[in-house]
């Protein structure tokens, strides 16, 4: 078995103990056991709001030489390299290197390519013919019979929606491409989930789909975590903010409360200084004001209320403090440029882009 990490290096994966999926994530972004430490952490506050949730996932199995294009889509997009060796390209970057054990994310899902060789023939991914292996994940197999399956490819893809009900800014602020090699130093315990994610697309168990599910979540969730412990990479401003221990707690009470009638008083008040002095570090660290920053908060949150929930308009203003509907509508189209009854129209009722087996698009529940 292949690792992009030395042996030496390896923890043994016997003891790795059978969790939920949910509990995992759950614990991903687990703030402190010290009660009077998360009180003065916004930090770790916010993050226990931030949560990835598995769309579709694709279980490519490709003889080489191959190249697959991924369009840009408003989910973050991971992959996982089991067997073989391949180059992702993505716009303004020279292609870096995926072998065997390595995995990204893609937090903005930007168009990106992964390919064998610098002169090979791209094709679009949804061009390919996907086979549904359960709910939610889909087989794509584009091999040469004349070959030996040791020389074909293995890559494990997914598309992932990050729930931010309170972390809106965050993956703004993330690099292009974010990669796991960098926290294996901090994070050992990811060894024996890229191990386990490497036997079981290789071994094809019974099951194995909806582990590989599973793993992919808690590793890109990890990826995030590590990120934001080794302190937000060049991220300022927001991040800048929230380190900030008093003005850090106005940001995590507005998070708290996006529906409560903040005045300037108040949130100056919960800074403990003035009117001119919380408004000014305000504006010099986050770049808007208080208020503008409130109503971009409230925007995001109904934008993702509609999408996610097709919550009513009128669910949505009362929940975010509107007195009116209209008042609310007004807002909404400010921010976001059309009419919130626009952006209810264009999500998907829920199960409506699933077919009868999962997420995506079509039965196989396109990746």
């Amino acid at each position: 078995m292949c690792s992009p990490f030395p042996v030496a290096m390896r923890a043994p994966t016997g003891g790795l103990k059978c969790q939920t999926h949910n509990a995992i994530l759950s614990a991903m972004f687990d703030r402190s056991s010290d009660p009077a430490k998360n009180a003065h952490d916004p930090v770790s506050e916010l993050l226990m709001g931030m949560r990835l949730r598995g769309a579709s996932y694709g279980r490519l199995q490709l003889t080489p030489p191959f190249g697959i294009r991924f369009p840009a889509g408003p989910e973050a997009r991971f992959h996982f390299v089991a067997r073989g060796k391949v180059f992702l390209r993505t716009h303004g970057e020279a292609g870096r290197e995926l072998a065997c054990g390595d995995a990204v994310l893609l937090p903005s899902g930007g168009p990106h390519e992964i390919v064998t060789g610098p002169n090979v023939q791209i094709r679009d991914y949804d061009s390919y013919k996907m086979t549904p292996l359960c709910p939610d994940v889909a087989a794509v197999e584009a091999c040469v019979k004349e070959t030996s399956r040791e020389n074909d490819t293995l890559i494990f893809t997914g598309r992932m929606e990050f729930e931010l009900d309170t972390l809106h800014p965050l993956v703004g602020l993330m690099p292009q491409v974010m990669s796991v090699g960098a926290l294996i130093g901090r994070q050992p315990e990811l060894m024996p989930l890229l191990d386990a994610m490497e036997r079981e697309m290789s071994e094809e168990r019974v099951g194995a789909a909806g582990i590989l599910a599973r793993l992919a979540d808690v590793i890109a969730a990890s990826i995030v975590r590590g990120w934001v412990e080794c302190g937000c990479g060049d991220a300022t401003g927001w991040i800048e903010a929230l380190r900030d221990p008093r003005l850090g707690r106005v940001i995590a009470a507005l998070h708290r409360e996006p529906g409560r009638n903040w005045t300037l008083a108040e949130m100056a008040h919960e800074m403990g200084s003035s009117r001119s002095v919380f408004a000014k570090r305000f504006v010099d660290v986050t770049g808007m004001t208080p208020q503008r920053y409130v109503l971009a908060l409230r925007m995001r949150l109904a934008e993702q209320w509609f999408r996610r929930d097709k919550l009513s308009i009128d669910t949505a203003a009362r929940r975010l403090g509107f007195g009116s509907q209209a008042a609310f509508a007004r807002a909404f189209k400010r921010v976001v440029g059309e009419p919130p009854g626009h952006t209810r129209k264009k999500a998907a009722p829920n199960g409506a882009e699933m077919g009868k087996t999962g997420r995506g698009n079509g039965a196989a529940g396109r990746p």
